[in-house]
């Protein structure tokens, strides 16, 4: 399947600002009913047949956020205008993505980036650009696409 990163507006039928009974709705439809995984947690996360790790967060009863972990096999991908944020090299999202707009290593973390302008980060545990076989380094391992305002503090929502 293919989910296309729409921010500020969502991915998919998860669409930010939708009513938390809408979003578990909506994250059900993405669910495969041949093959659910045992590691599905009702209005909080589904993982595909792929691997794809799918998850939202509601507040105030309204989706938040929506988290995509990166699948271990292809049939899922993960694209935002064209680039796969997935299957590429994180050293090659972070250069197209600055084709585009402005893309700056996270503050507490310089292995992970964020796009402040469309509200999207994105996350592995460490960097490792020189060695593909070490995947865990080598690319992305989630990416979040989040409501206006979501990194703000709570005195600021």
């Amino acid at each position: 399947m293919h989910f296309e990163l729409a921010p500020p507006t969502g991915v998919g039928p998860l669409r930010i600002g939708m009513s938390r009974q809408d979003a578990n709705s909506a994250l059900d439809l993405l669910r495969e009913p041949t093959a659910v995984s045992p590691s599905d947690r009702a209005g909080q996360h589904i993982f595909r047949p792929s691997g794809l790790m799918i998850s939202i967060g509601c507040a105030r009863d309204l989706l938040e956020a929506v988290e995509l972990g990166r699948p271990s096999e292809p049939a899922d991908a993960v694209v935002f205008r064209g680039i796969d944020v997935f299957a590429l090299p994180a050293h090659d999202v972070v250069t197209r993505m600055s084709e585009i707009t402005t893309i700056v290593a996270a503050e507490d973390d310089p292995a992970s980036f964020v796009v402040p302008d469309l509200l999207l980060s994105f996350w592995r545990p460490f960097q490792g650009d020189d060695d593909p076989e070490d995947e865990q380094g080598y690319y992305f391992n989630s990416v979040l696409l989040a409501r206006p305002g979501y990194y703000d503090g709570p005195d600021q929502r």
